[in-house]
């Protein structure tokens, strides 16, 4: 019986022939522990009629043999469809160092691929559910499933009722199906940047939303349009196709909450690309997304708080943002204590401008931060809240006092200087010797 995260069995020459190296080298050479492993897994394989394989093919979230590896932000390796779960539930740190990501861009991993693929040929076996009798390559790929010309067909015509249909319910089935179609498979995702009326025929039924759309409609159209943006290859040809961001921002604005956190997710998801964080940028994409933020809906916030994250990663994108009262907004909730992490990690990106810096001084951010490294476990929270910090020190002399009194009542300056990491350590000592530092003093004769 075939089990999870093993290899199927092809004939055991192989595991025998390993065995004999293993055993040859632990008489004459060695009795390393690693050595002694392989070969109880080897022998419990040959009695259980299964093959063993390296743990560094397990995905660390799922913690079986991964498929199709993918590396995040951080440098981190997942199985893609395990990762891909992880985001769909609301998450945007890395699950095994909690860094807030920067964005979810999944770039396929092929040196695991290949290490895997070149286990298999190495040991003559073959993975679970892989094609034909002694495939090289143990993983199929989603994306590469091509699409039959019926299933082009149809989805051709799907997009056509969707455009030109006179029956509001029709277009609505349209929506509908279109949204499980590139929900499921990935080459109807791909399809929408081989066919250059696709995008346009999708997002037809909103261009007049103001004048107002079916909510339902608008919520299967504005989820597509987040299906196909997942897609590599679609993220510029989206953005550049006409009224697909103005579309998005009227859908942040005027839709139900669930459109509106999809809108927010696919603003996300297209901002990947720093041309186009420019382009949602000077749309005037940061103003409903900083609104969204502010309203406090649970489902909404997350997406919306990446989607800002995303796009001021961009220096033009900062002073837009705080034109746009991201500051305030940033600092009420953080005083809230909601979603500190992904908050601070905004607040310390705009810290940069000198204008946020003045607003954060004016709006109380040396206390609000001070009680989060206090309260906070976590070091990249209190790297963040140390660097705004460092910020404030180095621009308005007048907060001083206010550190000196948090440094003598609870020593969170000199704890982060000894105990943090590399970064917060430098600020720290930075603003303790500049806090306190003597006064310049000029002497007469």
């Amino acid at each position: 019986m075939a089990k999870s995260g093993v290899f199927e069995r092809d004939p055991t020459d192989n595991l025998k022939k390993a065995l004999q190296k293993l055993v040859k080298t632990i008489v004459e050479d060695s009795s390393d522990d690693e050595i002694l492993d392989q070969t109880v897994q080897i022998l419990q394989s040959l009695k259980q009629g299964i093959q063993y394989y390296p743990q560094e093919f397990n995905c660390p979230l799922s913690k079986e043999i991964m498929t199709d590896p993918v590396i995040i932000c951080t440098g981190k390796t997942y199985d893609r469809v395990s990762i891909q779960k992880w985001l769909s539930g609301g998450n945007r740190t890395c699950p095994e160092t909690g860094q807030v990501l920067s964005h979810t861009v999944l770039t396929p991993n092929h040196l695991v691929r290949d290490m895997i693929a070149q286990w298999c040929k190495n040991h003559g076996v073959r993975a679970l559910n892989s094609p034909g009798p002694n495939p090289v390559n143990p993983v199929q790929y989603p994306d590469e499933q091509g699409l039959t010309e019926a299933d082009r067909k149809h989805f051709r015509s799907l997009l056509k009722k969707l455009s030109l249909s006179d029956s509001i319910s029709e277009k609505k089935e349209a929506a509908r199906m279109l949204r499980s179609l590139t929900k499921k498979n990935p080459a109807f995702r791909g399809f929408f940047g081989e066919c250059s009326t696709a995008i346009p025929e999708l997002i037809s039924p909103l261009s007049e939303m103001k004048n107002g759309v079916d909510p339902n409609l608008c919520e299967d159209v504005i989820t597509t349009l987040l299906n196909v943006s997942i897609h590599e290859s679609n993220k510029k040809p989206v953005v550049e196709t006409v009224n697909v961001v103005p579309v998005l921002l009227d859908a942040l604005r005027l839709g139900t909450i669930e459109t509106r956190t999809n809108a927010a997710a696919t603003l996300f998801t297209l901002s990947a690309l720093d041309s186009n964080k420019l382009v949602i940028g000077k749309a005037g994409g940061l103003r409903p997304l900083i609104e969204l933020l502010e309203e406090g809906h649970a489902l909404a916030m997350k997406d919306a708080a990446s989607a800002i994250f995303n796009l001021c990663i961009v220096h033009e994108n900062k002073t837009r943002a705080v034109r746009d009262g991201a500051v305030s907004v940033l600092l009420d909730k953080i005083n809230h204590r909601i979603l500190v992490d992904e908050l601070v990690a905004i607040l310390a990106m705009l810290s940069s401008n000198q204008k946020a810096v003045e607003e954060m001084c004016d709006l109380g951010a040396v206390s609000c931060l001070f009680s989060v490294i206090r309260e906070t476990t976590c070091a990249r929270n209190k790297e963040n809240c140390i660097a705004i910090l460092y910020a404030i020190c180095f621009s308005d002399r007048t907060k001083w006092k206010e550190m000196r009194e948090e440094e003598s009542r609870y020593e969170t300056l000199s704890q982060l200087a000894e105990n943090g990491n590399s970064r917060a350590k430098r600020k720290a000592s930075g603003i303790l010797d500049r806090i306190n530092r003597p006064f310049n003093r000029t002497h007469t004769a």
